[in-house]
């Protein structure tokens, strides 16, 4: 069960492919759309072209929790992917995926503003490494 997950942003997403078995992330890369819709769209085609049964999508929470306007946006983005690709999305606590990304690239030796569309993918990776184990760990 390959599993695709999204780090939704305004200017560039972040997404991560599983491997065929729905165990590891795979896969990084990160898409540069402005337009909900046609992200929508465009994620939906890669689903199909990597055989993907399933996303899960980063949910902007604040640190105590709350959310806030960007959490908003996420959940009508989450409505329009499940329309444009047929499949479940499920909704991941992002908090820290970003900083935790950026630590991880400046351990590697990425530093600097060039790094953020790298920065948006490892975030992705993060989330779909975090919801697999869970997923591992319920089964």
């Amino acid at each position: 069960m390959r599993v695709i997950a999204v780090d939704y942003g305004d200017a560039r997403t972040g997404v991560a492919v599983s491997d065929p078995t729905g165990g590891i992330a795979g896969d990084r890369l990160t898409l540069t759309e402005r337009v909900p819709e046609r992200l929508a769209k465009r994620l939906a085609e890669l689903a199909r072209e990597r055989g993907a049964s399933a996303f899960v999508l980063g949910l902007p929470r604040n640190m105590d929790g709350t959310e806030g306007p960007r959490a908003e946006k996420t959940r009508v983005f989450k409505a329009m992917l499940e329309r444009a690709s047929g499949l479940a999305v499920d909704l991941w606590d992002e908090r820290l995926t970003s900083r935790g990304a950026r630590l991880l690239l400046h351990e590697a030796g990425c530093h600097g503003r060039r790094n953020q569309a790298r920065e948006d993918a490892a975030a992705a990776a993060l989330i779909l490494e975090g919801y697999l184990a869970r997923r591992t760990i319920s089964t």
